[in-house]
């Protein structure tokens, strides 16, 4: 079984990794810089390893592919650590990739969330890390921690169930109908990315 306070322990170090970023304390920013690059090596073929001691040791749980999300996860917050903040609730990627189609006013944006409502767990992750990127060249938010929630369905063992279902309805509700907060201005969103 899955263990939802331990996603959220990991995500709060990570927004932690964040906040150091934009530490006063040169020893601080170093340390979150180094931790990120270790994270963003889950991607490099043969260097995932160097994910994984960051990653372990927050408790993972046991199950190869919840700990397999929480590498993605990792990985996908040091390419771009730009979060939603909380005081708006949890906002799904749609919402991150309908605020990016806002932005762009482009059917490019529409085919690339078709794109990832259809993929199954083997192509879905490179497709997502493919949006992040997207997303951090346009500084759109993403909410970390739902993100994680999704991916743990979207990849799990019942990908095609009705949760998964569920989550890819939210994805497509988020994304052609954005909520108030969803779609306001970037000052919902916490940027210390920029320090990097």
């Amino acid at each position: 079984m899955s263990d939802p306070l331990g996603r959220v322990k990991y995500i709060n170090y990570l927004h932690g990794l964040q906040r150091a970023l934009q530490s006063d304390k040169p020893h601080q920013v170093a340390d979150a810089r180094r931790t990120l690059a270790q994270l963003r090596h889950s991607f490099v073929e043969g260097r995932q390893y160097q994910a994984y001691e960051i990653v372990f040791q927050h408790a993972p749980p046991l199950r190869q592919n919840e700990a397999e999300v929480w590498l993605l996860v990792g990985g996908l917050f040091a390419l771009h650590p730009l979060i939603w903040k909380d005081s708006g609730g949890a906002h799904s990627f749609g919402a991150s990739l309908g605020k990016l189609r806002k932005k762009l006013d482009s059917p490019a944006v529409d085919r690339r969330l078709t794109v990832l409502l259809a993929k199954d767990g083997h192509s879905l992750p490179h497709h997502v890390r493919q949006a992040v990127r997207l997303l951090s060249a346009h500084d759109v938010p993403v909410h970390y921690r739902q993100l994680l929630d999704d991916l743990v369905v979207l990849l799990g063992e019942d990908h095609r169930g009705d949760v998964a279902s569920r989550v890819r309805l939210r994805w497509a509700q988020e994304y052609y109908l954005p909520t108030t907060a969803a779609s306001s201005d970037d000052a919902d969103a916490t940027d210390l990315s920029e320090t990097e």
